[in-house]
């Protein structure tokens, strides 16, 4: 692979997957689009709707005709849609939860999403129960948690809320569940700085790039 092409509705998270692209693909080169709108409207409307699926499709065919090999969608609000457009591009078109979902039911039978939007959650959860499902794991129970007030906090720039209230969140759930699957990228850092005794605590960043990098050899 020479060019991976990354598509963020959130441009904070650049950063992050730049470094793990350098870690984990060295020599590829990543074609970035930061599309916030796509995540603001799916916020506003409580779900994706035709228009924003139609710029998240033209976004991936845009980087397929500018040459990547395959393209991540860092967004999980978005991720049915990736999984619509991939069905349909002749390329990989991955989306960043599902490497962990995969994850999540090989480790445990007792599986919570934690989230910070409903419009997150949803798909997330979905994502889990149909990999439980895909993977032959009967049994599989699925608990979902809402992070209140942490994305407000965080668009108005309060980081330090929006992490203790997801902190305070993952701690009542680790405390329920085999496995925690971080539904969103931009609660990595969390996860790697809380001690949660035997539950594994999952996020997806490095879980979707290594999946890239492992399809792409």
């Amino acid at each position: 692979m020479q060019k991976l092409g990354i598509v963020h509705t959130v441009s904070q998270l650049a950063p992050m997957f730049a470094d793990l692209a350098a870690e984990l693909l060295p020599g590829v080169q990543p074609i970035v689009i930061a599309d916030e709108l796509l995540l603001k409207q799916a916020v506003r409307d409580g779900a994706v709707d035709d228009v924003t699926r139609e710029r998240l499709r033209g976004h991936v065919a845009a980087l397929a005709d500018f040459g990547v090999e395959a393209v991540l969608v860092t967004c999980s609000s978005v991720g049915a849609v990736v999984d619509e457009i991939a069905s349909g591009t002749n390329i990989p078109v991955h989306r960043v939860d599902r490497a962990m979902a995969e994850r999540a039911v090989e480790l445990g039978t007792t599986i919570g999403v934690l989230a910070t939007l409903p419009t997150t959650l949803v798909p997330t959860t979905d994502l889990v129960a149909a990999a439980a499902h895909e993977a032959g794991r009967t049994g599989v129970e699925v608990v979902s948690r809402l992070c209140d007030g942490a994305f407000a906090a965080l668009e108005r720039g309060d980081r330090a809320r929006h992490d203790a209230i997801v902190a305070e969140e993952l701690d009542r759930l680790a405390a329920a569940v085999d496995v925690v699957v971080l539904a969103q990228a931009s609660m990595a850092r969390i996860a790697a700085a809380r001690p949660t005794g035997g539950t594994h605590v999952l996020s997806s960043p490095r879980l979707a790039m290594e999946r890239v990098a492992y399809m792409g050899r």
